[in-house]
Formats: structure tokens, sequence, C-alpha cells
């Protein structure tokens, strides 16, 4: 990528981290009072994101290995990630700046189909393993309900079953995706909304051979690599899970509940279901007061006070606005390292 290019990300992300920390309607010495009660939890917390992120790393890699050789070093595809994800957390509708970041990283390694494609997989695998993180979630919770440990009142049964439609649906859609591939599918149902008609069409008719073979690509690690689909998709799952042990260590600090496996449960829970209210705001940058709604009524809806879910919501921007500096960071890092071409025979 050239370097004026990696700049306007470059400038994009900070400018985003800006307007987020003008717009974060804590005060200062309410915001440096939750970071010394965290503690070393924080440390903590901030480290569980190593591991996080090489989990991502490694789902991406095996994506790439799964449509032929990765000549990508793993420190890069590391680097891209987190930084991609960093993008991702500071623009609007998320997707919209991490992912192009990503694909003009590793294109002078695999060519510019195949890192489309794996990077599409790559943000394909990490919807489709939320989508199923929700669902495990409200089998949990019913689970905990019929043993008198949750409330399953009316209000909460109609969200539940909301969220299974919305759940069920979307793990519909994207097996229909993997089978078939859906990027030229979903190009075309672009092209049904008004003001983006005309680019749309153009770039189906100007490069419709090569959205066709990203979807051959996307299809064939389906059909054709299911390790390699189950490997990703493992990967992927178990981090959703493991990130509940962000919460489990605040929780622990606030004593609430009994600190052992129900504990988890409920850090669970209240991930998944802040995760999926903040989600459905992924408009905003930064998701701003979806995440802090979502976990003040999660923590609610599992008994414990309005403090605890402040709490938790602090001390998760802030390990986001570290990880988004550190990921902006490190985009001007490491970037005059020779790449063997690969576009002439792309």
């Amino acid at each position: 990528m050239r370097n004026k290019t990696r700049n306007i990300f470059f400038v994009f992300g900070i400018i985003a981290i800006i307007v987020m920390l003008f717009t974060f309607k804590v005060s200062f010495a309410e915001l440096w009072a939750d970071i010394l009660h965290a503690g070393y939890w924080l440390v903590a917390i901030l480290g569980l994101w190593v591991i996080l992120y090489i989990m991502n790393a490694y789902a991406w890699r095996i994506i790439i290995r799964g449509s032929g050789d990765c000549s990508i070093p793993f420190w890069k595809i590391l680097k891209v990630t987190i930084t991609g994800f960093a993008l991702n957390y500071a623009t609007p509708a998320g997707l919209m700046g991490g992912e192009p970041y990503k694909i003009l990283e590793v294109k002078p390694y695999i060519g510019t189909q195949r890192a489309t494609s794996s990077v599409l997989l790559f943000a394909m695998m990490h919807i489709f393993s939320h989508f199923c993180f929700w669902a495990t979630s409200i089998i949990v919770y019913v689970a905990l309900a019929m043993n008198g440990i949750t409330s399953l009142g009316t209000g909460m049964g109609i969200i539940l079953l909301l969220m299974a439609i919305f759940c069920g649906g979307g793990i519909y859609l994207f097996i229909r995706g993997y089978k078939n591939g859906m990027v030229v599918k979903m190009l075309t149902c672009i092209s049904h909304i008004p003001g983006l008609k005309t680019w749309t069409r153009t770039l189906i008719e100007t490069h419709k051979e090569d959205l066709q073979k990203i979807d051959i690509q996307i299809s064939e690690l389906h059909s054709q690599n299911r390790k390699s689909f189950y490997a990703s998709f493992g990967l992927e799952y178990v981090g959703r899970i493991l990130q509940s042990c962000e919460i489990y260590f605040m929780l622990i600090l606030f004593e609430a509940g009994d600190g052992g496996m129900l504990t988890f449960v409920y850090s669970f829970l209240i991930l998944s279901f802040t995760s999926l209210f903040a989600n459905l705001l992924f408009f905003m940058p930064l998701q701003l007061g979806g995440r802090e709604g979502g976990f003040a009524m999660s923590v609610a809806q599992m008994g414990m006070t309005a403090d605890i879910g402040m709490f938790v919501s602090i001390i998760c921007r802030v390990r986001e606005l570290v990880w988004t500096a550190i990921g902006l960071l490190l985009m001007k890092v490491g970037n005059n390292f020779s790449t063997p071409s690969t576009e002439k025979t792309n």
C-alpha cells in the first residue's frame, strides 16, 4: 500500500478517536477513579486482547491458506488484523474502514482477488460467529431460567423470541452465502438503493468476472476446505467466549456473583446481549451510546446494580481506546519490508 493511502486511513482514524473523546460523557475525575479501581485487572484485560487478536489473525491465516499458499509473515497478518479492527471501531458502519485497508495491505502478497475474498471470508466468519454466539446465549439464558436462576417474564420472553428469529435468519443467510457466494448477490441488492444504482451496476458490469471468481473462492472454502472452514470458525467462536473473561474480571472486582462458573456465565450473557444491542447500532462510530446502554440493561437483567454496568462500560471503552490507538500506531510500523508481487498472476 502506498504511504499516501495509508496516511489517509491513519488521519481518518485519529479524527474518529478525537470525536469519540469529545463525546465521551464521563468526567476525567470519574474516568481516572474507575481506572484506579480497575488496577491490575485493567492490565489483565488489555493482555487478554493480545490473545484474542492472535486468535483472529490465525483464523484469517487459515482462510488465506485455504485458497493457496500464504506468503504473508504471521507478524504482518497480526499487525494488519489489529489495525483493521481499530479502523472498524473508529469508523461508522464498521467494515467501511478496516476491510478495505486489509485488502490493500495484503494484496501485494497474494493478489487482489485472493486478498478480497480472504478479507470478505474473514469478515463473514467474524460476523457468523457472533450470530452463533448470540444464539448460544439464548439457549443458556433459557436453561438458567428453567432452573430459577434468571427471570423469564413476558417482556424477556418476547425479547428472546425476537433475538432467536434475528439470529436464525442471520445464520441461514450466512450458510447460503458460504454455499453459493454472496458478493454478486449483495451488490445486486445494493443496486436497488436510490443513489447507488448507477455506481453499483457499473461496478458489477466492469468487474463481473472478478466478482464471480471471488464468489467461487468463498464457496470453495465451505465445500472443498471444510477443515479450514471449521478451524477458522472454531477460533472465532471460542474467541467470543474467551472475551467474556473481560467482564468476568470486572465482576470479580465488584464481588458480583460467586466468582465461579455462574459468574462467568453471567459475564457470557452480559457480553452477548450487550454486543447484540451495540451491533444493531453499527452506524455509530465506536458504537457510542449503544455499548453503554447495552451494559446497563444487561447487568440489570442479571440482577446487578447500575454502578456495575457503568463501570464495565467505562473500562471496556478505555480498552477500546487503548487498542484503537495501538492499531493506528501499528499502521506506521513495519511498512518498509519488500513484498513479492503477485498482481500479474491474479
